[in-house]
Parts: structure tokens; sequence; C-alpha cells
């Protein structure tokens, strides 16, 4: 029977392991600050087995370092004694949706799920801090001790905000300006980079401000070999504030995680995701809308691009802008826009038998081109990596969903549906955005599952930062930025349904929510040898009072390494309440007086992990005949049990 350890991933203690197999010499013995036993290196002999000449303390060498960058580094490896608890209220689809928003400082929450999904998220996109001058940046109180830091870390109060202010303004009057932006950047980025699959990869937004440092910091983390490229994208309009020139763009930093295994989907290479067959010319296609989009895209702007082509029932098509009114008696009004080609040019493209023509929701023809999927030995094109995005909003989107926005600044859903794509993610692949703001990110991944049949899965992670009693999210009742996210994703869910029709038969828009938190452990639990023996005599249970068994259930699943997304079902188990995941792969009981016939009754179910309170147990006899009764079906599968 195992005890779980209920505490987040101890990475030294993991990279020690790896060592002492490649080197077992290298490792010895000692007493640590406890007086326990425990296994370091000794970096003379590692020294001696990687190099003939290694560099000596104080030598010259290429680096790139500021102030606690060591202390940055170490931090991000320091295991963490918090836990996530289901908040079903907030949730939607909770008992069936695989999306997940978490609440909580972003690198606690990102050392949480580094077990569970460690090498399992396929890409990352991130929208930090800029450090304009103006940002907040995430306090990491380098001064405090490890219980300090975990103590002040993931607490709430009753409305759900942090206790402790984890965010300060960094302004450039900051004696530490690039320094503490640095410290706030390097381990989250660090512990990100284990959640990546070998075939995955990241991509940042960031702009003049640190485009520099953040890519030197991304070839220390992620390798400079795995660099990928620097997208240059140029939103809507220019930015008059600046000090000099009206800056029009900004940066995409985007690394793989291991560059052999990358694979660049079809916004860099075309030529990868062609979802169609056309029989005639036995071919795979793709389409894409005839209508020319941008802002030339009126007939006044291009009158010679605007002409009539014939539908399949012999209706005259032209190029058709749809814009939702509610004034309008169909509930639409058309704007003439403008052809893609000139009238000679697409009927050929016509004539060659490459337009589709499908009716949208209001039954009205809209024609697309087809692009085949390029024979061996026809060139494929490069997506370029400068970027005109005239296409969407991030804030216009918002205003269709909220009417007055409530956030600034926000991205569109088109432009991360782009990275979507060249990361090449898979109908089944998890994306990660742990500064999900107003949750831009699942608002793309649903529509992407929407257009495509996915179940690409989403797993956004927000510091509940409070907003500004002046601003209009507040006006609008919303108190912090998570308020924010959740609902544009209800909003956002509910719209791609309707624009989807009867192809979102099976679209998952629901999310879990899930607050990141102190653990559901007594301290006693962690460290028994600094509790006198007569008070641990006088402890029945070592689970705080206020706990629910849901809220130990995802623990347990975070120490077992079982996402978070997982099914869950209760059962009743000779009376007993068992929750069962992902179809009896893990069965936990939480229930009191729990007796030897549950657990048989548990057992034969076969689960692959069983698991029960310490003080679940009827009496003792339960505890001592436990594995023997898990024994005795042992013979058709091996079942993993644990206590708590």
């Amino acid at each position: 029977m195992d005890k779980l350890k209920m505490q987040s991933r101890d990475v030294v203690g993991g990279n020690v392991e790896k060592i002492a197999a490649l080197f077992p010499h290298c490792v010895a013995e000692r007493l640590n600050k406890d007086g326990k036993p425990e296994l370091a290196i000794d970096f003379d002999k590692l020294r001696a087995e990687l190099s003939n000449d290694a560099l000596e303390d104080g030598e010259e060498r290429y680096q790139f370092t500021w102030p606690d960058k060591r202390v940055a580094s170490r931090l991000a490896n320091e295991p963490v004694n918090l836990t996530l608890r289901p908040c079903r209220e907030e949730s939607v689809d909770f008992d069936t949706t695989e999306n997940l928003y978490i609440e909580g400082d972003n690198l606690d929450v990102l050392k949480v799920l580094r077990e569970t999904y460690l090498g399992r998220v396929k890409m990352i996109y991130i929208d930090p801090p800029y450090n304009t001058g103006n940002d907040f940046v995430y306090n990491d109180d380098f001064a405090q001790g490890k219980e300090d830091f975990e103590q002040n870390s993931g607490l709430f109060d009753a409305e759900g905000n942090q206790t402790i202010d984890p965010m300060q303004r960094n302004t450039e009057a900051n004696g530490r300006f690039h320094t503490d932006w640095l410290n706030m950047i390097y381990p989250r980025l660090k512990v990100a980079r284990d959640l990546l699959s070998e075939d995955g990869v990241i991509f940042i937004s960031i702009d003049d401000n640190e485009v520099e440092n953040l890519k030197k910091v991304c070839c220390e983390i992620f390798g400079e070999r795995n660099f990928v490229s620097i997208i240059n994208w140029k939103g809507r309009g220019g930015r008059q504030d600046s000090k000099y020139y009206a800056v029009l763009h900004e940066y995409i930093l985007c690394f793989a995680k291991n560059i052999p295994q990358f694979s660049a989907g079809e916004e860099i290479k075309e030529g990868d995701i062609y979802p169609k067959y056309d029989e005639v010319a036995k071919r795979n296609y793709k389409t894409q809308l005839l209508r020319k989009w941008g802002s030339n895209s009126l007939r006044e702007n291009r009158p010679n691009l605007y002409y009539s082509i014939t539908a399949p029932d012999g209706t005259e098509v032209f190029p058709t802008i749809y814009s939702e009114s509610k004034d309008s008696a169909l509930g639409f009004v058309r704007i003439q826009g403008c052809w893609r080609h000139g009238a000679s040019t697409l009927g050929k493209i016509i004539a060659d038998g490459r337009v589709e023509f499908l009716k949208n929701k209001w039954g009205e023809w809209v024609p697309y081109e087809k692009i085949f999927e390029p024979r061996p030995g026809e060139e494929n094109t490069k997506k370029f990596t400068t970027w005109v995005d005239d296409i969407s909003n991030g804030t216009d989107t918002l205003k269709k969903l909220f009417g007055t926005p409530p956030f600034d600044y926000a991205k569109s859903p088109e432009l991360v549906s782009l990275f979507l794509r060249m990361a090449d993610v898979d109908s089944d692949d998890v994306v990660l955005d742990f500064f999900s703001g107003s949750a831009t990110t699942a608002h793309a991944v649903m529509k992407l599952n929407a257009e495509d049949g996915g179940h690409r899965k989403f797993i956004m992670v927000q510091l509940p930062e409070v907003t500004d009693e002046k601003s209009e999210a507040r006006k609008a009742g919303y108190a912090n930025i998570c308020e924010i996210g959740k609902e544009r994703i209800r909003r956002a869910g509910k719209k791609v349904k309707e624009e989807a029709g009867q192809a979102a038969d099976g679209l998952d828009t629901g999310f879990r929510v899930l607050k990141l938190d102190s653990s559901n452990m007594e301290d006693v639990f962690y460290t028994p040898d600094k509790f006198e023996p007569s008070l641990l005599d006088s402890l029945v249970d070592n689970i705080k009072a206020d706990r629910s068994g849901e809220d130990l259930l995802f623990q347990v699943m975070l120490d077992l390494g079982i996402e978070l997304s997982a099914k869950i079902e209760r059962k009743e188990i000779a009376g007993k309440e068992v929750f069962s995941v992902d179809d009896d792969y893990l069965l936990a009981c939480f229930d009191t007086d729990v007796n030897e016939t549950t657990i048989e009754e548990m057992a034969k179910l076969l689960p692959t992990h069983l698991v029960i309170r310490d003080a679940s147990a009827a009496n003792d006899n339960v505890l001592d005949n436990f594995d023997q009764i898990i024994e005795s079906y042992s013979n058709e599968k091996k079942i993993t049990t644990h206590v708590l």
C-alpha cells in the first residue's frame, strides 16, 4: 500500500536520480540541514566525466545573466504543497467537459500541473506583460523562505481573490526594471517547457521593450537550436502614444521543444492539412473564401472585382459580405464586396472545377476556392514571418460578445487560430495559455474544433487579479479578470455553437473551474517529525475539516498523474460513495466506516489505482486486510493501492 505524497513534483530530486543512473560514482550520501540522509552530487567528479577542461569559477564565457537569476532558476524547481479545488457552480458541463479554467498564480499552477501534464501539451501561447513601464508583473518574493512562500501562495478570500498581492507595477524608475521582469518570466518558462510534448511548440507575444531579453531567455531554456522564428505582426492601426514613431507591430517568438520532431503546420508550409477529397481530380483539398477580405474588400474600392458567377441551381452570386442585423426582417444585411480574382482568372478556376459552393446559415450560396494538396515534386510555399492582420480585432470580438468590452487590448481568436495551425495541433491535442486574460485562446480552440470537427482541449490559467474600481469591467460587475475570462468562454461557446449549426453536435464548449489553494492535508501530513507525539495521538484525521471528497479526488488525480479533464462518476458501492475516474481507472472512497466489503466490491471492478483515507477504515482490521483483499484479484490485473 503506497502513501500518497500529495505535493508537486520534486524536480531537483528527479534530476539527481537521472545523474545517479548515468554516473553512479558522482552521487554520494550526506546529511541535510535537518540531519537526515540524502543523495547529493559530487560536482568535481561530474566535471571530470563531462570535460577534460571544465570551466572554472570566474572564467570568462558567453552568458546572459542578471541579479537573482540563480534564485529564479531554483524557484522553478521548488515543490509546493498546494492543490487545485474544483468549483462546480462556476463551471460549464463539469461532468463531461475536457477543458480546464484554473485560477491562481501561474507559477504555482504550472508546478502543480507538472507531474500530470509532463510532456502532454502540444502548444502553449502566452501574452505576458510587455514591461512597458506601466505593466504589473508578478512579485515572486525571493527574500521569503520556502515555507513563507508556500504559505502566501494560492490563498483566497471569501470572494475568491488572493489575499496576498502577487502583482507589482514595474515602472521605468525602478532600478531593477529589467531584472524584475526577467525574474518573473524565467521560472514560468522553465516549468512550462517541461509540459510541452517533444513535438510541441510555444508562441509568446511581446513588443520592443523585452524582445531581445526574451529571446535570450528562450534560447537558454529551450535551446538555441530550437528557435523557429520571430513573427512580426501588424495589427490594426498604430500606437500614437509611442515616443518617436507610431509603432505598428509586435512580435511573436516561436520555439520548439525538440526541433527535429517539430512539424510546421499549414500556416508555415502549405500541404499539411487538406481535409477534403475531390473525386474528379482525385486529389485532397482545402478551401478558402472566394470573396476578398481586408481593407479594400468593398465594391467601391475594387469595382472591377464586382461581378456575378453562377451557383449550381442557376442563381447569380455576387461577392457579398453578410452582417447580422436585428433591424432587418431577414436577420442580416448584405454588403457589396469583391472577388479575389478578376473575371477571366476566376472563369478559368471555375472551368477547372476548383470552386465549391456551400450555403450559409441564411440559405444563400457562398463560393469557396479549392486549394489542392501539392503532388510530389511540386513546390510548397512557406508562410511569411511578417503578418498584416486586417481580418479581425480582439476588441471588436469582445464588443460582439459583451457590448462594452470589459478587457483592453485582447488578441483576436483568428490570430491564435493561426498559431494552432502553425503548431500543427491535431484533433485531440492539449493547448495551454497561462496568461489567459480574456481567454482568447479558449475561444480560438472552440472555433477551430467547430470548423474541422476536432476535439482539442484547452487549459486556461489566470491570476484572479482585481479589476480597477473605475474600469468598465467593474461597472459591469466583474470583480476580477477571471470572471471576465469565464464569462467570455460561456458567451463565445454559445456563439460558436450557433454559427456551427448541426456541425456543433458533440462540440465541447464547457470548462471545469479549478482554484489554486493550500493543500487539503494538515501540516502534520508533510512534517510529522515537527509535532509533539501527544499531539499526533490526539489527531483523528490529517485532512482539513473544510475539504470535500471531490477536493481530495482532484489532489489524488494530480498525485497519480491523471489528467484533470478525465471523466468522473459517482457510484454507490456497498453503501459508500465512490469516485470512478476514467471508467474505473481510479476508484477512490473518502467516506467513513469503510469495511472489507466495500474494498472487495471496489477491487472486483479491477481499477488500476484504488485509494481510501486512513481515517475511513471502520477499524484497524480493515487496513490490516487491505492488501490481502486486493491480492486475491491481482491474478486478473495489478491493482495499485494508496492511502491518505
